[in-house]
């Protein structure tokens, strides 16, 4: 559902709150591929569409996707693992899965015929925005010079008037769970956390069999603590729908990003935690066997388990390239399993792999895993790669 899938907080792509009862929300872990539509746009005075939560400063959209997201973390990523324990304030971020999915309007119901309209104007006005903002970006890429405060009092203002809109309506009919779900991500979405906070727990408490309220509180407490309480809300909200698999990979994410907290909530080792977000993780792939975010998702974390289970991961990654969409995610996956083959001194299939890669986005990582392979090789007499690999 990316409705206004929002900004990452390091490097990755997340995904965001729920509109609706009809749209889980995803919360994406550092580094994790997962695709938002809409971004913290760097040097802007307002940030659009801002769900704080976890991992980038840029704007990545498809179908760029890919490429942004994952070279940038693959920069980071070949230095270091995953800290075993992220800080709060840095590891939250909240975005939506992917495709929007807006109710039919019940036309004998004029409440939901107005309710629709609102979602309608949201839309647009998102899609309007971003229009603005790319060709504010071209514009200045050309060399040209448009103020930038211009153009957010614009964005601004056109914001307000979608805000006031779910304002009215909420005002009118209070009892309506959708539009509080609606309203909580546009407010999210736009820095207001507190203010989406209160339209998810008044949709929790008028319907508190609704998994989405669940999860959206899931995603704020994950991000604004305490974190006990998000896997608490999510733990809930699977158990109000244990078939939607965006359940299983925000619990699974947050699990894996807060392992001491998780220890303690639920009593284990920190091998029984890794083994734990595994095990939702690969829950919500048997869910969703055909994601590839959530898939590559799945196979980082493997890099951040104390030791590194490099087997488990060149696995996974594996099966992962099996369902990679296009030659950017392909060779995405190839920069990943490369830098298995490496660790486990598999030095053909590294070269192999890296050989696959020719997308100008992935040169840099390219040649630093070559210049890697090339002194692993030269430590062992064997052959460097042929000259242009």
């Amino acid at each position: 559902m990316r409705k206004h899938a929002g900004a990452c907080a390091f490097i990755n792509f997340t995904k965001k709150p729920s509109k609706s009862a009809f749209q889980p929300a995803i919360r994406g872990r550092p580094g994790s591929p997962t695709c938002i539509s809409l971004a913290r746009r760097a040097g802007a005075a307002v940030w659009f569409k801002d769900v704080v939560r976890r991992k980038c400063e840029i704007a990545l959209c498809p179908p760029s996707v890919y490429v942004g997201g994952v070279s940038e973390f693959l920069a980071v990523l070949l230095g270091a693992a995953v800290a075993a324990n992220a800080p709060q304030a840095a590891s939250n971020t909240v975005a939506e899965k992917t495709g929007i999915s807006i109710p039919a309007a019940n036309t004998n119901d004029p409440a939901e015929k107005e309710y629709h309209a609102v979602v309608l104007d949201d839309d647009a006005a998102e899609k309007e925005v971003l229009g603005w903002m790319d060709s504010a970006d071209a514009f200045a890429k050309a060399g040209g010079s448009a103020s930038r405060t211009t153009l957010n009092m614009k964005v601004q203002q056109r914001l307000d008037g979608i805000k006031k809109e779910y304002e009215d309506f909420i005002e009118r009919h209070p009892g309506h769970v959708n539009a509080r779900l609606a309203f909580g991500s546009f407010l999210n979405d736009n820095g207001d956390e507190e203010g989406a906070f209160a339209q998810w727990e008044a949709a929790r408490k008028l319907a508190p069999a609704n998994p989405a309220a669940w999860d959206n509180l899931g995603n704020y407490y994950g991000h604004r603590g305490p974190v006990t309480n998000a896997f608490e809300y999510y733990g809930k909200a699977i158990e109000l729908n244990p078939s939607e698999p965006v359940y299983y990979h925000n619990l699974a994410a947050t699990v894996y990003m807060f392992r001491k907290d998780a220890a303690e909530y639920y009593h284990l080792n920190e091998q029984q935690v890794f083994d734990k977000a595994l095990a939702l993780y690969r829950q919500a792939i048997k869910l969703a066997p055909d994601d590839f975010v959530l898939f590559t998702d799945y196979a980082e974390s493997f890099y951040g388990t104390n030791p590194p289970r490099w087997k488990d991961g060149l696995e996974a990654w594996t099966e992962a390239l099996k369902i990679a969409r296009d030659d950017v995610e392909r060779e995405g996956v190839f920069l990943h399993l490369a830098r298995i083959h490496l660790k486990l001194g598999h030095y053909e299939q590294a070269r192999a792999n890296l050989d696959n890669i020719t997308n100008a986005n992935y040169a840099v990582l390219k040649k630093r895993l070559t210049s890697n392979l090339n002194a692993a090789l030269a430590g062992t007499n064997a052959p460097p790669p042929a000259a242009g690999k």
